[in-house]
C-alpha cells in the first residue's frame, strides 16, 4: 500500500476480503485450489492488489 496502514486497518481489510473470497469473489492473484481465503487475501494485501482501501475522515 502506498500509505502504511495500521495493524487494525490491515486486519479489517484482509478479513473483509477473505469473506468476499469465501463467497466466491474472483481472486486478484494467482492461487491454487487448496489455498484458503485468508491466505489469498493476505497475498493480495502484500502484492498491493487488494481491491479495498481505507478512507479517513477529515478532522474538524
Amino acid at each position: 500500500m502506498t500509505k502504511k496502514n495500521s495493524k487494525y486497518e490491515k486486519a479489517r481489510m484482509v478479513s473483509a476480503r477473505a469473506f468476499q473470497l469465501a463467497v466466491n469473489a474472483p481472486p486478484e492473484v494467482s492461487v491454487s485450489p487448496s489455498d484458503e481465503p485468508l491466505d489469498v487475501a493476505t497475498k493480495e494485501y502484500y502484492e498491493d492488489k487488494l481491491p479495498l482501501k481505507v478512507v479517513h475522515k477529515k478532522k474538524r
